[in-house]
């Protein structure tokens, strides 16, 4: 629902509304009271002679608004008052017009031995008799909720309520677009507008009289309209205290407190006796935002593998590059109170089309030729000591030391080229997978395969020791490509 103002003219209704009820009260009692005299004057008509230094006298009822404060025998005092009033409040609010009679009725009477309490009355009248203002009543759903100045007072209020959830320029260009006639410019990427702004809630003003102590400026307005509350609830920090408690206590997630706390983070260290702002946020006004938004997306390719039974497992050729395509996207993005609750794909146009990435592998298998790929060469086991320096030397592979059972096992197809003792590996085997790879197993306690040996990925070929320059059994493990030492780390499966 739109921020469309129910704006009466005449300021003065509302005013004269209630003095049309006073005025039939006053009728009412203006009758009884005329009922009275006369009831009285005929009976005086037959008094005896010895009463008659009794007498009608005037008095003066007093009422604020409906309520009745008491009898007078003078209006003298009561004009004193309302005086006093209004020049102690023109001096706090300079800026009003001050009114202290607009509730106040006075009803006079003829009585016969009327008896009056006027220092009772008047006390009672000084304590309730309030001065007024004109003034402009912010209304949601028809509900008075805030009390400003005027109405530019009120139109400010709306527009810094607008202003909480878009920025000027915003708010000033979605005005001028609400003006042109016809379609708007189309977005440029990665531009965006706002399409549209309502008031949720039906809000409207009227003029009214009110205290001006009740009078609201256009920031405590809208924080009324935003939290549903002047005041902010705050809350001491006490032994123990962490966020997430205090949130939970005040019914409000840790994120939603962090909100009203911007000076706290997730880390912050809570002190104790520190105010932290607990308000819970009842909005009376829902602001609802539609942004329009345009941006140009990429269009994921296609990654397609085809097979090559003339290429050897574990080559592989780029045939296609792939490319992403383009595409623009237009958007709405719905938001209520700053919160984003939709987001629809209002319209899409293609730019250009992706470009699939073709790979091809080959898919021909000998056992002397690795896949190219290499499993881990023990059951299982941990990395005791990884490639790098150490000891002031550098290790030129891993150390894999307690596996469930001490197998060693080819780590890819290929042909056995070295077996036996060398040195500081103690029991070493090599294997040349024929691809330009080429691995080594070392510190054996023994060996089972032989030089010229074909041996498949996962075959059996020794048993782990400690041979050599070793501390313990483990296996030492190395990758050499094209004579170079690679991390096996990099490779193993």
């Amino acid at each position: 629902m739109s921020s469309k103002r129910n704006i009466k003219k005449d300021f003065t209704k509302q005013h004269n509304t209630l003095s049309l009820i006073k005025n039939k009260n006053n009728l009412i009692k203006k009758i009884a009271a005329t009922a009275l005299f006369s009831t009285l004057t005929l009976t005086l008509g037959f008094v005896h002679e010895s009463n008659a230094e009794e007498s009608i006298q005037k008095i003066y009822h007093i009422y604020v608004g409906d309520s009745y404060i008491g009898a007078v025998s003078d209006t003298d005092a009561v004009q004193k008052i309302v005086e006093e009033k209004e020049s102690e409040a023109s001096k706090k609010y300079k800026e009003y017009s001050i009114d202290a009679k607009s509730n106040l009725s006075i009803i006079p009477e003829q009585a016969f031995n009327p008896v009056t309490n006027d220092s009772k009355t008047l006390d009672q009248l000084n304590k309730e008799l309030t001065v007024q203002v004109d003034a402009f009543a912010l209304q949601v759903d028809g509900k008075p909720v805030a009390y400003l100045k005027d109405l530019s007072e009120y139109d400010e209020a709306i527009r810094l309520l607008k202003l909480e959830y878009v920025s000027e320029k915003q708010l000033k260009e979605l005005e001028a677009n609400e003006l042109v006639q016809g379609e708007l410019p189309k977005l440029k990427n990665g531009e965006t507008r706002v399409h549209e702004l309502e008031l949720i809630e039906k809000v409207s003003g009227d003029s009214t009289k009110i205290n001006p102590a009740k009078i609201l400026t256009p920031k405590e307005a809208v924080k009324v309209l935003k939290t549903g509350s002047l005041e902010e609830e705050t809350y001491k920090v006490k032994s123990g205290d962490v966020l997430g408690s205090i949130a939970r206590d005040h019914s409000l997630t840790t994120k939603e407190l962090l909100k009203l706390n911007p000076n706290l983070t997730a880390d912050s260290l809570l002190q104790i006796g520190q105010e932290i702002n607990v308000t819970v946020e009842k909005p009376l006004v829902n602001v609802e935002v539609v942004y329009e938004k345009s941006r140009i997306q990429n269009i994921s390719f296609e990654k397609v593998v085809k097979e090559d039974p003339d290429m050897f497992k574990g080559e592989k050729v780029v045939k296609q590059e792939g490319a992403y395509g383009k595409k623009e996207v237009s958007y709405l993005i719905k938001e209520v109170n700053g919160n984003r609750t939709q987001k629809n794909v209002t319209d899409e146009t293609i730019l250009s089309e992706p470009k699939d990435s073709i790979t091809v592998v080959g898919s021909k298998v000998i056992s002397s030729r690795g896949l190219g790929s290499f499993n881990w060469p023990t059951a299982g086991g941990y990395i005791s000591s990884g490639m790098g320096e150490r000891w002031g030397a550098f290790h030129q592979g891993i150390d894999i030391a307690r596996p469930s059972n001490y197998n060693i096992k080819a780590a890819d197809n290929g042909v056995v080229t070295f077996t036996g003792w060398d040195g500081s590996y103690g029991n070493k085997i090599v294997i040349n997978h024929n691809n330009g790879y080429e691995t080594v197993y070392a510190h054996l306690s023994q060996i089972d395969v032989s030089v010229g040996q074909v041996v498949p990925q996962g075959s059996v070929i020794g048993i782990m020791g400690t041979t050599g320059n070793s501390t313990g059994i483990h296996l030492h493990f190395e990758v050499h490509k094209n004579g170079s030492y690679v991390n096996p780390l990099s490779l193993l499966n």
